[in-house]
């Protein structure tokens, strides 16, 4: 057998395996299925000891991708939504950083993770962002991923649960239609957008540059008219396999062995910030007059992608609920580095967190 079938045969395995486990999910109707499968097939066979890595390229392309993907969710309604709501927005968006920064703050007082880890394992921001951009400021971003998809599971179990009791119905998933009709000179443009703004973000060095910068060019661009951001099932599926597997090819048994002793603490950390963001919620019903249900959504520190996908089946405001969503994503990126130092900064941390955190 040549050599280069057996170098071929680790990667046929993991896809399959990362095939299985994300059909699974799929029937459980968790929106993360596809990065979720990749990342836990990834994390199977790195455990095992077999030792893959996803081409830097490739790895750089797929935050690229993510990028414009998130660029994608600020249309200009959302914009406008924000301006028309500010006050309520800014309570909203202040409240919940505030929450989850406090507990990520006593996460790392009680040295279950890392100071700056734990920071950025709590930002309640669209999780794959939160995992990139804690690789690109020093992090432990296997336990900021490992803390953050648990997050997006649970927050949108209970988000799904608490919308089938408020309407009986959440209604029936969409099929995906991996292969649609494109406009190619949108999806060209869309690439050469997802091309240059990961060139850029490597020849200047902005941390966590080839997701950001085609982020806010795509986002400009599109809010402009200047092009309609195309990117088709299969590229996101793409994207998402490259980015699941280079986090979970990461893992180290050590690794994992650390994240399941912190897991009873994390998942009381994930419930207890479910809890207060829902007594936001309340605050913005009594005192705001939003409805129950849109208010519970708003506030939910879950993906934007999970919570976008409830609230489509749902008879909420979209349109508020996404705003909220947008902009507290946003303020998490401006501020999330600064809590991150800050918090690192001011905490002495345990030897054997530091080593956790080095590897």
């Amino acid at each position: 057998m040549s050599a280069r079938v057996m170098r071929a045969i680790p990667w046929v395995a993991l896809t399959a395996l990362s095939v299985a486990l994300i059909a699974g999910l799929e029937l459980l109707r968790l929106p993360a299925a596809l990065l979720l499968g990749a990342m836990t097939a990834a994390i199977i066979f790195a455990a095992a000891g077999q030792v893959l890595r996803v081409p830097q390229l490739l790895f750089f392309g797929a935050q690229g991708v993510i990028g414009c993907m998130i660029a994608r969710a600020f249309p200009a309604p959302v914009f406008l939504e924000v301006a028309h709501n500010w006050p309520v927005l800014v309570f909203g968006v202040l409240s919940v950083l505030a929450a989850s920064s406090f507990l990520g703050w006593l996460l790392a007082r009680w040295q279950v993770l890392p100071g700056s880890t734990a920071i950025w394992g709590s930002a309640p921001g669209a999780a794959t962002a939160m995992v990139l951009m804690a690789e690109a400021y020093g992090a432990d971003f296997r336990l900021v991923a490992f803390m953050q998809y648990l997050r997006v599971v649970i927050v949108t179990l209970v988000a799904t649960l608490v919308a089938r009791l408020w309407t009986t119905s959440t209604g029936t998933p969409v099929a995906i239609d991996w292969f649609p009709a494109l406009d190619w000179w949108q999806l060209a443009a869309t690439v050469a957008v997802v091309v240059g703004g990961v060139g850029a973000g490597r020849l200047f060095r902005v941390p966590a540059g080839p997701m950001l910068i085609p982020m806010l060019a795509g986002a400009l661009l599109q809010d402009t008219g200047q092009m309609t951001i195309q990117l088709p099932p299969w590229l996101l599926g793409l994207a998402y396999l490259a980015v699941g597997w280079s986090i979970g090819l990461r893992f180290t048994r050590t690794i994992l062995i650390y994240a399941a002793h912190a897991l009873p603490r994390l998942v009381l950390s994930i419930l207890a910030l479910i809890a207060l963001c829902g007594g936001f919620a309340c605050l913005l019903v009594f005192f705001v007059g939003i409805d129950p249900l849109t208010a519970y959504l708003a506030t939910s520190p879950g993906g934007a992608d999970s919570v976008a996908i409830i609230s489509a089946s749902t008879p909420v405001n979209v349109a508020f609920i996404m705003a909220m969503q947008m902009a507290r994503f946003l303020i998490v990126l401006l501020t999330g580095p600064w809590l991150a130092r800050m918090v690192a900064g001011r905490m002495a941390q345990p030897d054997g967190a530091m080593a956790v955190e080095r590897q």
